[in-house]
């Protein structure tokens, strides 16, 4: 199956935080945070202005991204999970 965003949605794959600590401790999963950055997998066409024009979007399929530890919605698509959210919620390209 494959999704299209709409508008200014952007689909991010999280990319996996560290299983352990510098000194070698190892973090279950019930107390690792959730992942803040990834790796976009699709972009929206982009958001439409009140005059009918579309603005182009700032993220590119393959950008690495930061965004907000509470920010988009996780969906799971052919059982990997993934984020849908705004390109707002996006804070930074990393690279």
């Amino acid at each position: 199956m494959s999704l299209r965003p709409l508008h200014d949605r952007v689909l991010v794959k999280p990319l996996e935080s560290d299983t352990k600590t510098a000194g070698g401790i190892i973090i279950p999963d019930t107390a690792q945070e959730k992942p803040q950055e990834g790796k976009v997998v699709a972009v929206g066409p982009g958001k439409r202005g009140d005059d009918g024009s579309v603005t182009p979007m700032d993220v590119k399929k393959g950008d690495r991204v930061l965004y907000g530890k509470w920010s988009g919605t996780e969906v799971k698509i052919d059982g990997e999970d993934m984020m849908i959210m705004s390109e707002s919620d996006i804070m930074g390209v990393v690279g």
